[in-house]
């Protein structure tokens, strides 16, 4: 039996943050309206609803703020209270899922109706698809050479152990981890198979590698 799936959903809107099915995405939980939010969610299934919002905004997401369609549903596997009042909460990926009508805002947060029928067959189970490992471990390499330090930093590459990894958890640690814009971070949350994720991931690196290398040769 697979898990219980919410029909509606909190939303936590936050801008480049990526969750997948079986990955781990740690947060601090500090404004009033989602310590709210996760309070209640400790108190019935412990899911909330991770959805970018579709501009890059300064500060808190406002409740105006238009968000993508697709999010990911994560469960909440770890909480701790702080004594400044904050949380310190991690949520393990379950499934994603579409917005099929944003709700009434309640007790202060964003809420939705969504369907997950397009993503749980894929999800609910490892994805086996194919992934090529050269490439996208090359690509990498070419995309650290030319990012620098601060995205080597964020990846924190262990190469020893990116090599020996499951396909999957392989290419949704570097997902997840790494330096990409929300626009892109979106493409890789909607690829549906591991294949296509692992693919954009391959496309999205050696275009930074070509925009670089551009740039460079402009110069005298």
């Amino acid at each position: 039996m697979g898990p219980i799936l919410p029909e509606t959903l909190p939303l936590f809107p936050l801008n480049g943050a990526l969750l997948l099915p079986r990955g781990q995405l740690p947060l601090n939980i500090f404004e009033p309206r989602y310590l709210t939010m996760v309070e209640d969610a400790l108190g019935v299934g412990r899911a909330i609803g991770m959805i970018q919002p579709c501009y890059d905004v300064p500060g808190p997401v406002p409740d105006s703020c238009a968000l993508y369609g697709v999010g990911c549903l994560g469960k909440i596997v770890d909480f701790r209270e702080m004594e400044d009042g904050r949380f310190i909460i991690t949520l393990a990926g379950i499934t994603r899922f579409k917005v099929v009508e944003e709700l009434e805002i309640e007790r202060g947060y964003r809420r939705a109706a969504v369907d997950y029928t397009p993503y749980q067959k894929v999800d609910l189970e490892e994805d086996k698809s194919n992934v090529n490992r050269q490439a996208l471990l090359e690509e990498l390499r070419n995309f650290l050479d030319i990012s620098g330090p601060h995205a080597q930093d964020m990846l924190d590459v262990n190469w020893d152990a990116l090599e020996q990894a499951p396909d999957e958890d392989l290419v949704n640690a570097l997902a997840m981890l790494g330096p990409f814009e929300a626009r892109e971070k979106q493409a890789l949350l909607e690829a549906i198979t591991l294949t296509q994720r692992a693919q954009t991931l391959i496309t999205m690196m050696s275009m930074a590698a070509l925009g670089h290398e551009e740039g460079s040769s402009g110069h005298a």
